[in-house]
């Protein structure tokens, strides 16, 4: 393989997903009972033990990523990826899994919202009996089952739904690091990155976002309108219980990655040569990437003026470098990775109680905050630093105890 062939072949690749987890190395998800073909997705079901069909279902949306859903990825990655099998528990615990899936997981939210919408409608119209809905999702997921609720309640739409709950869903935003989300469009060519990072669904989800066009860094106007559109149907659903989970800390600690380092960079001579990433700092005018290629010969600097410590903040992480890196080797390159793995998703943003803009928010020690500063009736943080969506025993659990009977 030529340099240019190896340079132009690196993007082919996705970062995000619903379920921080290895599906494929767990074990085959069980054949669904019911298939749902919905509009914009479709959704497998999942009957609880001894049912024969709907009587007391929980809906799960899936998340952010590129592509189609995958449920039966989605289902192992929920049951087997992590150390607590949660949909084994579920539907042991005498309850029905309805999985809902997109035909594009990066379509705009309230595209996606269409799909989410026609489950929960059909949930209430097969279901056995007149036992609530719990309804959620994992990562974006939870956005979107928020939104869909908020939004059924102002039509005057009785959604039948006791409980809704979110794991390690961006509620004030995800951070994809800047100087990466600029590498997607340096590649040059059209590639899955970055696609993915100029998807309807990244300019809504993404705390802040690198636009392709203008090459300037900012909250993009599609997440702008989302939150307007957010805000016209309350912001949040009124009826039912709202609870939360973080894959990230609450005590203010994050995963060990000091502001200014390098992150990622590519030693070698043939596939972006010097091209090197670094940890987000704060201050004006902060150098986060030092692009550089062969095959058109270009460089450029990537800053950013402004930011917090985001990539070692408390919250559920992502192995986005990770990701890169393992790109960059299978084409070639020599690499120095340092932080494979770097904040995803704030735990302030996870448990809707501070903002992602200022230090002070952004490390709040969650534990010490007033529980009525979160928009949530309840949430929980994890013991320890996990990976996005990673299903534990400790947030798992704590989801089981509180569905309703």
């Amino acid at each position: 393989m030529s340099g240019q062939q190896a340079e132009q072949g690196v993007g082919e690749f996705a970062v995000g997903g619903a379920v921080h987890a290895k599906a494929m190395s767990a074990s085959p998800a069980p054949r669904p009972d019911e298939e749902w073909e919905l509009p914009n997705g479709f959704a497998h079901v999942f009957h609880g033990e001894n049912h024969d069909g709907i009587r007391r279902p929980v809906l799960l949306a899936d998340g952010f990523n590129l592509g189609p859903s995958d449920l039966e990825k989605l289902f192992q990655g929920l049951d087997g990826g992590g150390d607590y099998a949660l949909l084994t528990e579920i539907r042991r615990s005498g309850r029905d899994v309805v999985l809902i899936g997109y035909d594009e997981r990066s379509a705009s939210i309230m595209d996606n919202a269409k799909t989410v919408t026609a489950a929960i409608q059909r949930t209430i119209a097969e279901r056995q009996g007149s036992a609530p809905l719990t309804v959620g999702g994992f990562s974006m997921g939870g956005i979107i089952a928020r939104y869909v609720l908020a939004k059924l309640e102002g039509q005057g739409i009785d959604h039948q739904t006791a409980l809704y709950f979110s794991y390690d869903t961006p509620h004030r935003g995800a951070v994809i690091p800047i100087g990466l989300q600029a590498f997607s469009y340096f590649i040059p060519l059209a590639n899955k990155f970055a696609r993915q990072m100029d998807s309807p669904a990244a300019r809504e989800m993404l705390w802040r976002h690198y636009d392709r066009e203008t090459e300037t860094v900012g909250v993009a106007p599609e997440r702008e309108k989302f939150l307007a559109e957010l805000r016209s149907v309350g912001f949040w659903p009124q009826i039912p219980r709202l609870i939360a989970v973080a894959n990230g800390r609450g005590d203010g600690r994050g995963p060990t990655v000091d502001p200014g380092q390098v992150a990622l960079a590519s030693v070698g001579e043939l596939v972006y040569p010097g091209t090197t990433f670094y940890t987000q700092s704060e201050g004006h005018e902060v150098v986060v990437a030092e692009l550089k290629r062969l095959f058109p010969a270009a460089e450029k600097t990537i800053t950013t003026s402004g930011f917090p410590e985001l990539d070692g903040a408390p919250g559920g992480t992502l192995d986005s470098y990770g990701i890169l890196a393992e790109m960059l080797e299978r084409f070639g390159a020599e690499i120095e990775l340092d932080h494979a793995d770097i904040c995803f998703v704030p735990t302030v943003s996870a448990v809707a109680i501070r903002d992602v803009d200022q230090p002070d928010d952004l490390y709040a020690n969650v534990h010490g905050l007033p529980p009525e500063e979160s928009d949530l009736d309840e949430f929980l943080c994890s013991s320890e630093t996990t990976g996005h969506t990673r299903i534990t025993g400790e947030l798992g659990g704590w989801l089981l105890e509180r569905l309703p009977d």
